[in-house]
Protein backbone atom coordinates (compact mmCIF):
# COMPACT_ATOMS: atom_id res chain seq x y z
CA UNK A 1 0.00 0.00 0.00
CA UNK A 2 1.33 3.52 -0.85
CA UNK A 3 2.18 5.44 1.87
CA UNK A 4 -0.52 7.93 1.49
CA UNK A 5 -4.30 7.81 1.26
CA UNK A 6 -6.33 9.81 -0.59
CA UNK A 7 -9.93 10.79 -0.33
CA UNK A 8 -10.32 10.84 -4.09
CA UNK A 9 -8.93 7.32 -4.04
CA UNK A 10 -10.82 6.12 -2.05
CA UNK A 11 -13.79 7.27 -3.08
CA UNK A 12 -12.75 6.33 -6.66
CA UNK A 13 -12.31 2.67 -5.45
CA UNK A 14 -15.44 2.55 -3.58
CA UNK A 15 -17.16 3.32 -6.67
CA UNK A 16 -15.39 0.82 -8.55
CA UNK A 17 -16.37 -1.50 -5.50
CA UNK A 18 -20.31 -0.62 -6.56
CA UNK A 19 -20.90 1.11 -3.47
CA UNK A 20 -24.25 3.14 -3.86
CA UNK A 21 -24.90 6.35 -2.01
CA UNK A 22 -28.62 4.92 -1.22
CA UNK A 23 -27.22 1.69 0.65
CA UNK A 24 -26.07 1.15 4.26
CA UNK A 25 -22.67 -0.85 4.67
CA UNK A 26 -21.33 -2.60 7.50
CA UNK A 27 -17.89 -2.08 7.34
CA UNK A 28 -14.47 -3.71 8.50
CA UNK A 29 -11.16 -4.04 8.04
CA UNK A 30 -7.79 -5.69 8.14
CA UNK A 31 -5.40 -3.59 11.40
CA UNK A 32 -2.71 -4.32 9.92
CA UNK A 33 -3.14 -2.38 6.50
CA UNK A 34 -5.51 -0.06 8.56
CA UNK A 35 -2.96 1.04 10.48
CA UNK A 36 -0.39 1.52 7.60
CA UNK A 37 -2.84 4.02 6.58
CA UNK A 38 -3.72 5.22 10.15
CA UNK A 39 -2.70 8.87 9.08
CA UNK A 40 -5.39 9.22 6.37
CA UNK A 41 -7.86 6.92 8.35
CA UNK A 42 -9.88 10.03 8.36
CA UNK A 43 -10.32 9.62 4.25
CA UNK A 44 -11.33 6.97 4.62
CA UNK A 45 -13.50 6.97 7.27
CA UNK A 46 -15.07 10.08 5.36
CA UNK A 47 -15.12 8.31 1.78
CA UNK A 48 -17.25 5.58 3.06
CA UNK A 49 -19.87 7.82 4.82
CA UNK A 50 -19.80 9.55 0.79
CA UNK A 51 -20.43 6.12 -0.54
CA UNK A 52 -23.22 4.60 1.44
CA UNK A 53 -26.79 5.95 3.05
CA UNK A 54 -25.10 4.54 6.67
CA UNK A 55 -22.04 3.19 8.34
CA UNK A 56 -21.89 0.42 11.04
CA UNK A 57 -18.59 -0.69 12.25
CA UNK A 58 -17.71 -3.03 15.00
CA UNK A 59 -16.12 -1.07 18.01
CA UNK A 60 -15.60 -4.63 20.43
CA UNK A 61 -14.08 -3.60 23.74
CA UNK A 62 -12.58 -7.22 24.51
CA UNK A 63 -10.33 -5.57 27.36
CA UNK A 64 -13.51 -5.38 29.46
CA UNK A 65 -13.83 -9.07 29.39
CA UNK A 66 -13.71 -11.11 33.12
CA UNK A 67 -13.94 -14.51 33.93
CA UNK A 68 -15.38 -16.25 37.19
CA UNK A 69 -13.77 -18.96 38.52
CA UNK A 70 -16.37 -21.60 37.61
CA UNK A 71 -19.22 -21.36 35.26
CA UNK A 72 -21.34 -23.17 32.28
CA UNK A 73 -19.96 -26.64 30.91
CA UNK A 74 -18.91 -26.29 27.14
CA UNK A 75 -18.70 -22.70 27.34
CA UNK A 76 -15.62 -22.83 25.21
CA UNK A 77 -12.95 -22.05 27.91
CA UNK A 78 -10.70 -22.74 30.66
CA UNK A 79 -11.89 -20.88 33.81
CA UNK A 80 -9.63 -20.95 36.35
CA UNK A 81 -6.41 -20.10 33.41
CA UNK A 82 -8.62 -17.15 31.79
CA UNK A 83 -9.58 -15.94 35.34
CA UNK A 84 -6.27 -14.92 35.88
CA UNK A 85 -6.41 -12.41 33.59
CA UNK A 86 -9.37 -10.49 35.14
CA UNK A 87 -6.86 -7.89 37.19
CA UNK A 88 -6.30 -6.06 33.35
CA UNK A 89 -9.99 -5.74 32.92
CA UNK A 90 -10.96 -2.30 31.96
CA UNK A 91 -14.33 -0.94 32.98
CA UNK A 92 -16.20 -0.61 30.18
CA UNK A 93 -17.53 2.98 28.79
CA UNK A 94 -19.16 4.62 26.22
CA UNK A 95 -16.45 6.34 24.84
CA UNK A 96 -13.44 3.98 25.19
CA UNK A 97 -11.29 2.88 22.27
CA UNK A 98 -12.13 -0.28 20.35
CA UNK A 99 -10.06 -3.30 20.77
CA UNK A 100 -6.69 -2.74 19.02
CA UNK A 101 -7.48 -5.89 17.47
CA UNK A 102 -9.74 -4.17 14.68
CA UNK A 103 -7.73 -1.10 13.84
CA UNK A 104 -8.01 2.34 14.10
CA UNK A 105 -11.34 2.44 11.46
CA UNK A 106 -13.85 2.36 14.34
CA UNK A 107 -12.40 5.09 16.51
CA UNK A 108 -12.13 7.32 13.68
CA UNK A 109 -15.19 6.85 12.86
CA UNK A 110 -16.26 7.37 16.63
CA UNK A 111 -15.01 10.80 16.02
CA UNK A 112 -17.08 11.76 13.22
CA UNK A 113 -19.70 14.56 14.03
CA UNK A 114 -23.53 12.63 14.47
CA UNK A 115 -21.44 9.00 15.19
CA UNK A 116 -23.09 7.56 17.94
CA UNK A 117 -22.55 3.66 19.87
CA UNK A 118 -24.24 0.90 21.53
CA UNK A 119 -23.76 0.09 24.76
CA UNK A 120 -23.01 -3.69 24.73
CA UNK A 121 -20.13 -3.66 26.99
CA UNK A 122 -18.14 -6.34 24.93
CA UNK A 123 -19.73 -6.19 21.31
CA UNK A 124 -20.34 -2.80 20.49
CA UNK A 125 -21.25 -0.87 17.46
CA UNK A 126 -20.45 2.26 16.30
CA UNK A 127 -22.10 4.22 13.62
CA UNK A 128 -22.99 7.21 11.63
CA UNK A 129 -26.55 8.11 10.10
CA UNK A 130 -27.39 3.96 11.82
CA UNK A 131 -29.27 5.10 14.88
CA UNK A 132 -31.86 2.86 13.91
CA UNK A 133 -29.68 -0.06 13.51
CA UNK A 134 -27.88 0.76 16.58
CA UNK A 135 -30.91 0.55 18.93
CA UNK A 136 -31.31 -3.01 17.78
CA UNK A 137 -28.69 -4.19 19.58
CA UNK A 138 -29.34 -5.86 23.14
CA UNK A 139 -27.60 -8.02 25.36
CA UNK A 140 -29.13 -10.71 24.23
CA UNK A 141 -29.13 -10.16 20.41
CA UNK A 142 -25.67 -8.86 19.99
CA UNK A 143 -26.13 -9.01 16.04
CA UNK A 144 -29.48 -6.93 15.89
CA UNK A 145 -27.58 -4.24 14.18
CA UNK A 146 -26.63 -6.40 11.16
CA UNK A 147 -30.06 -8.15 11.06
CA UNK A 148 -31.56 -4.85 10.55
CA UNK A 149 -28.84 -3.99 8.22
CA UNK A 150 -29.83 -6.98 6.11
CA UNK A 151 -33.31 -5.95 5.98
CA UNK A 152 -32.29 -3.14 4.33
CA UNK A 153 -30.44 -4.24 1.82
CA UNK A 154 -27.47 -3.24 3.20
CA UNK A 155 -24.09 -4.69 2.28
CA UNK A 156 -21.19 -5.74 4.41
CA UNK A 157 -17.63 -3.80 2.57
CA UNK A 158 -14.35 -5.80 3.51
CA UNK A 159 -11.73 -3.39 3.81
CA UNK A 160 -8.25 -5.21 2.93
CA UNK A 161 -9.19 -8.16 5.04
CA UNK A 162 -10.53 -11.59 4.66
CA UNK A 163 -13.81 -12.83 5.71
CA UNK A 164 -12.00 -13.84 9.35
CA UNK A 165 -12.53 -10.47 9.77
CA UNK A 166 -16.45 -10.32 8.69
CA UNK A 167 -18.45 -10.25 12.01
CA UNK A 168 -22.10 -10.93 9.92
CA UNK A 169 -21.00 -14.29 9.58
CA UNK A 170 -21.78 -14.81 13.49
CA UNK A 171 -25.29 -13.74 13.00
CA UNK A 172 -25.16 -16.22 9.59
CA UNK A 173 -23.62 -19.02 12.73
CA UNK A 174 -26.23 -18.02 15.23
CA UNK A 175 -29.14 -18.54 12.40
CA UNK A 176 -28.17 -21.52 11.40
CA UNK A 177 -27.95 -22.71 15.13
CA UNK A 178 -24.44 -23.08 16.26
CA UNK A 179 -23.83 -23.16 19.61
CA UNK A 180 -23.54 -19.70 21.33
CA UNK A 181 -21.60 -18.75 24.72
CA UNK A 182 -21.36 -16.39 27.69
CA UNK A 183 -18.97 -14.56 28.27
CA UNK A 184 -18.77 -11.41 31.37
CA UNK A 185 -17.75 -7.94 31.25
CA UNK A 186 -17.13 -4.81 33.70
CA UNK A 187 -19.27 -2.27 34.03
CA UNK A 188 -19.70 0.44 36.51
CA UNK A 189 -22.63 -1.39 37.82
CA UNK A 190 -20.80 -4.90 38.22
CA UNK A 191 -19.90 -7.62 36.28
CA UNK A 192 -22.45 -8.11 33.29
CA UNK A 193 -23.32 -11.66 32.22
CA UNK A 194 -23.38 -11.13 28.07
CA UNK A 195 -25.02 -14.56 26.45
CA UNK A 196 -25.50 -15.19 22.49
CA UNK A 197 -21.38 -14.86 22.13
CA UNK A 198 -19.85 -15.77 19.27
CA UNK A 199 -17.48 -18.58 18.55
CA UNK A 200 -14.17 -18.76 16.53
CA UNK A 201 -14.16 -16.67 13.41
CA UNK A 202 -10.31 -18.43 11.96
CA UNK A 203 -12.29 -20.48 9.75
CA UNK A 204 -14.47 -18.07 8.08
CA UNK A 205 -12.09 -17.21 5.09
CA UNK A 206 -13.74 -20.79 3.85
CA UNK A 207 -16.75 -19.01 3.07
CA UNK A 208 -14.69 -17.28 -0.26
CA UNK A 209 -15.61 -19.48 -2.89
CA UNK A 210 -18.87 -19.87 -2.25
CA UNK A 211 -19.81 -16.16 -2.57
CA UNK A 212 -18.29 -15.96 -6.29
CA UNK A 213 -20.38 -14.28 -8.63
CA UNK A 214 -21.99 -12.43 -5.19
CA UNK A 215 -19.05 -10.43 -4.16
CA UNK A 216 -17.86 -7.81 -5.88
CA UNK A 217 -14.17 -6.79 -5.80
CA UNK A 218 -11.31 -3.68 -6.47
CA UNK A 219 -8.49 -2.56 -5.35
CA UNK A 220 -7.51 0.35 -3.20
CA UNK A 221 -3.56 0.65 -3.56
CA UNK A 222 -2.51 -2.97 -2.08
CA UNK A 223 -5.57 -3.61 -0.33
CA UNK A 224 -8.32 -5.98 -2.23
CA UNK A 225 -11.41 -4.21 -1.16
CA UNK A 226 -15.11 -6.86 -1.06
CA UNK A 227 -18.57 -5.83 -1.00
CA UNK A 228 -21.07 -8.52 -0.37
CA UNK A 229 -24.70 -7.96 -0.13
CA UNK A 230 -25.97 -9.37 3.58
CA UNK A 231 -28.86 -10.85 3.05
CA UNK A 232 -27.30 -13.35 0.42
CA UNK A 233 -23.96 -13.61 2.47
CA UNK A 234 -26.07 -14.74 5.36
CA UNK A 235 -28.17 -16.70 3.70
CA UNK A 236 -25.10 -18.32 1.99
CA UNK A 237 -23.41 -18.83 5.45
CA UNK A 238 -26.29 -20.58 7.03
CA UNK A 239 -27.30 -23.01 4.67
CA UNK A 240 -24.30 -24.12 4.56
CA UNK A 241 -24.24 -24.48 7.90
CA UNK A 242 -26.88 -26.08 8.42
CA UNK A 243 -26.23 -28.71 5.45
CA UNK A 244 -22.16 -29.32 6.98
CA UNK A 245 -21.66 -29.46 10.73
CA UNK A 246 -17.92 -29.07 10.66
CA UNK A 247 -18.38 -25.87 7.85
CA UNK A 248 -16.24 -22.39 8.67
CA UNK A 249 -14.87 -24.19 12.23
CA UNK A 250 -11.23 -23.84 12.72
CA UNK A 251 -8.89 -26.68 12.10
CA UNK A 252 -6.97 -25.57 15.38
CA UNK A 253 -7.53 -29.34 17.32
CA UNK A 254 -6.63 -26.80 20.49
CA UNK A 255 -9.60 -23.96 20.08
CA UNK A 256 -11.71 -24.39 22.67
CA UNK A 257 -14.70 -22.80 20.82
CA UNK A 258 -14.77 -24.92 17.74
CA UNK A 259 -14.21 -28.18 19.78
CA UNK A 260 -17.38 -27.01 21.81
CA UNK A 261 -19.89 -26.51 18.78
CA UNK A 262 -18.07 -30.00 17.50
CA UNK A 263 -19.14 -31.58 20.52
CA UNK A 264 -22.82 -30.63 20.25
CA UNK A 265 -22.62 -31.49 16.60
CA UNK A 266 -21.48 -35.24 16.97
Amino acid sequence: MAPSLGYRDAVHALRELGLEPGVPVLAVGAPEWLDEVRGDISSLAGALLASSAAVLSPAFTLQTMVTPPFGPEGNGMAYRSASEANAEAEFFRSDMPAHASLGPLPDALRRVNGARRSNHPILSFVGVGADELLVQQSLTDPWGPIAELAVRGGEAVLLGADHTANVALHLAAQRAGRKQFVRWALTAEGVVECPAFPGCSRGFAAIAPRLRGIAREAWLGSAHLQAIPLRDLLHTAAAWMRQDPAALLCDDPTCALCQAVRSTQS
